[in-house]
């Protein structure tokens, strides 16, 4: 992992510096508060973990520079990774930093959360994005979705998520974790209770199986 992070980090500072992929060029500090967070749930949460190897799918909304579904992916090699963003240009630099890296198993769209029909089971993250309240009434599913977000410590402090959790949403994960140099992590965890529709209404919705 050390060595993947090196050569991470030599391809965001190098060849891609001009996109502006990280704001971090101290490989110690890039292994911890970059790569180290983006795995830890595979070690720190068995509902992660268990969920990741039921579905042997996951996606990730809003990746950035590729934060946490590379070095998920890394850690993966036998699942599927697929991730959303909405910037075109950075989608299609983090795809060629992924096959760089030998990551056979990640494929990178420019695409709305808000127009996929989530039609097989999967599991979902979020990392440096907006709200919970904001992003979990954006998905349309019949089937079973495992959404995790990465939080901070402060988290309950910013939201309320009570709502949700009585209507749509059955709360599965909470989890607190240290990572080194930050204040450190709060994982939540959430898995659907019934169909959801979606609230944004869309011109085209798209099956997420064909994406595959």
């Amino acid at each position: 992992m050390k060595e993947f992070s090196q050569n991470y980090l030599n391809l965001l500072t190098g060849e891609f510096a001009g996109i502006n992929l990280t704001r971090i060029e101290s490989p110690e500090e890039f292994y911890q508060k970059q790569i180290i967070d983006s795995i830890l749930p595979l070690t720190e949460s068995k509902v992660f973990k268990n969920a990741l190897e039921s579905t042997k799918l996951l996606v990730d909304v809003g990746f950035g520079g590729g934060f946490p579904i590379l070095p998920l992916a890394f850690a993966n090699p036998d699942k599927k990774f697929i991730g959303f963003d909405a910037r075109a240009k950075k989608v299609q630099a983090v795809q060629k930093i992924a096959n760089s890296l030998g990551l056979k198993n990640v494929k990178l769209k420019h695409q709305r959360l808000e127009t996929i029909d989530f039609d097989v089971d999967a599991v979902l993250t979020f990392k440096a994005v907006g709200k919970v309240s904001e992003y979990l009434p954006l998905l349309r599913t019949n089937k079973t979705l495992y959404v995790f977000f990465y939080k901070g410590p402060n988290f309950y402090e910013l939201e309320d998520i009570e709502d949700m959790l009585e209507s749509n949403w059955e709360l599965i994960e909470e989890k607190s974790y240290d990572v080194s140099g930050t204040e450190g992590r709060l994982l939540l965890g959430f898995k659907n209770r019934k169909v959801l529709r979606g609230t944004m209404q869309t011109e085209k919705i798209n099956k997420f199986s064909e994406l595959l």
